[in-house]
C-alpha cells in the first residue's frame, strides 16, 4: 500500500491516493483558567483539526465517513467543504487497508490523521499500528519518522455490547514507539490533538464518545491557534492532601465528583488527570502520593495488566516508604461488556466506587 505514495509531498500524490480510494468506495469542580466561554469536546477536536490542516498542507484526514457524512460523530464537520476530497478522504470499510495506506504516507513525509469509527475496529489494523508505525523509527536507526495520528472513540459508550465497548489504553500503552493520549476536557482535546499532529512519532489518540457533547470552560489561551499541550505531562485538576486519585478520559469527571462528595466528609482528595498514558507522568504521580500518602487509581479498562496496575507498580517502586495505606485500584469488571443496561452499569466504575475506595485508603470505611 505504501508504494502508492510517492516520495515528493505534493497535492498530486494525495490526489492519486484519493483516486484509488474513490474507486473502491464502500461507506459504510474542574480547574481551568478563568473564562466565561465554553466549548464542547466535539468542537474542540474539530477546531484543532481545522487549524492544523490550515497551518500544514501535509496534514490530511482519512477514514470511514469522515467526508461526505461529516464524520460519524461530526468531528470532521466542514472539513471536506474547506479542504476538498484530496485532504479529507472517505474510505471503504477496511481498517487494515486505510491504516496501512496512512503509515505508508507517513513514511514519505505526509501527516495522516486516521480516524477509527471506534478503537475496537483498530484491531483490524493493529499490525500496521504496532509492527509498522511504532517500530519503524527504531528499526531504521532513526532514518524513518512516522508522523501519524490514529484517533477515534475508545472505551464504553452505552448499550453497544462487548465488541464496541473496550478500552485500549493499556493495549497501546504497553508498546514502545507509540505515544498514547487520552483527553478529558475541551482544553485537553484541543491542546493534545494539536500536539499529536505536530509530533514526529505515531500517536494513538483515545477519545470518549460520551464526552463529545459535553461542554467545558475554555481559556482564551486554549483558543489561540498556537495552543499546544505537552505530551507526557499530567494535570492536577483538584489539589488535596489526604488521598491521590488518578484517572483519564471520562473517569476524570467521575473522580472530580467523588472528590466533591469526599470533601463533605472531611477527606481532601487530589485528582490527577493523566492526559498521557504513554509516556506516563510518573514524577507528578509520585510527587502527589508523597504528599497525600495514599493512592486510588481509576480506569474503565480491565483490571489485569491495566494502566492502574502500572501506576501502582511505579508508586511501590519509587514511593513505597511514603504509603500509609494499601493502594486501591478501581477498574471495569473482568468480563466482556454486558449488553443489558443494569449489568453494563455494574461493569464500569461508578462515582460511589471511587468514594468507597478513597474512604478505605483513609481508614474511614469498613467495606
Amino acid at each position: 500500500m505504501s508504494g502508492i505514495i510517492g516520495r515528493t509531498m505534493t497535492s498530486r500524490k494525495i490526489s492519486a491516493l484519493n483516486q484509488f480510494l474513490m474507486g473502491s468506495r464502500v461507506f459504510a469542580s474542574r480547574t481551568y483558567s478563568s473564562s466565561a466561554k465554553e466549548m464542547t469536546v466535539r468542537d474542540a477536536l474539530n477546531s484543532a483539526l481545522d487549524e492544523e490542516m490550515s497551518a500544514d498542507p501535509k496534514v490530511f484526514v482519512m477514514g470511514e465517513e469522515v467526508g461526505e457524512y461529516q464524520g460519524a460523530y461530526k468531528i470532521t464537520k466542514g472539513l471536506l467543504d474547506k479542504y476538498g476530497p484530496e485532504r479529507v478522504l472517505d474510505t471503504p470499510i477496511t481498517e487494515a487497508g486505510f491504516a496501512g495506506i496512512g503509515v505508508g504516507a507517513a513514511y514519505h513525509g505526509l501527516k495522516p490523521i486516521i480516524e477509527f469509527m471506534t478503537f475496537n475496529f483498530s484491531m483490524q489494523a493493529i499490525d500496521h499500528i504496532i509492527n509498522s508505525a511504532a517500530k519503524s523509527n527504531y528499526m531504521s536507526a532513526g532514518q524513518i519518522s512516522v508522523p501519524i495520528v490514529f484517533r477515534g472513540p475508545n472505551g464504553a459508550a452505552a448499550g453497544v455490547g462487548a465488541q464496541h465497548s473496550q478500552c485500549y489504553a493499556a493495549w497501546f500503552g504497553s508498546c514502545p514507539g507509540l505515544k498514547v493520549l487520552a483527553p478529558y476536557s475541551s482544553e485537553d482535546a484541543r491542546g493534545l490533538l494539536k500536539a499529536a499532529i505536530r509530533d514526529p512519532d505515531p500517536v494513538v489518540f483515545l477519545e470518549n464518545e460520551l464526552l463529545y457533547g459535553e461542554s467545558f470552560p475554555i481559556s482564551a489561551e486554549a483558543l489561540d491557534s498556537s495552543f499546544c499541550l505537552p505530551i507526557g505531562k499530567a494535570k492536577i485538576e483538584r489539589e488535596g492532601k489526604d488521598v491521590t486519585i488518578t484517572a483519564f478520559s471520562k473517569m476524570v469527571g467521575y473522580a472530580l465528583q467523588a472528590a466533591e462528595i469526599l470533601a463533605k466528609e472531611g477527606i481532601s482528595a487530589e485528582v490527577i488527570n493523566l492526559r498521557s498514558i504513554r509516556p506516563l507522568d510518573r514524577p507528578a504521580i509520585n510527587a502527589s502520593v508523597r504528599k497525600t500518602n495514599r493512592l486510588v487509581t481509576v480506569e474503565e479498562g480491565f483490571p489485569q495488566h491495566g494502566v492502574g496496575a502500572e501506576i501502582c507498580a511505579s508508586v511501590v517502586e519509587e514511593s513505597f516508604e511514603y504509603l500509609d495505606a494499601p493502594v486501591e485500584r478501581i477498574t471495569g469488571a473482568d468480563v466482556p461488556m454486558p449488553y443489558a443496561a443494569n449489568l453494563e452499569r455494574m461493569a464500569v466504575p461508578q462515582v460511589e466506587d471511587i468514594v468507597r475506595a478513597a474512604k478505605r485508603a483513609c481508614y474511614r470505611s469498613s467495606t
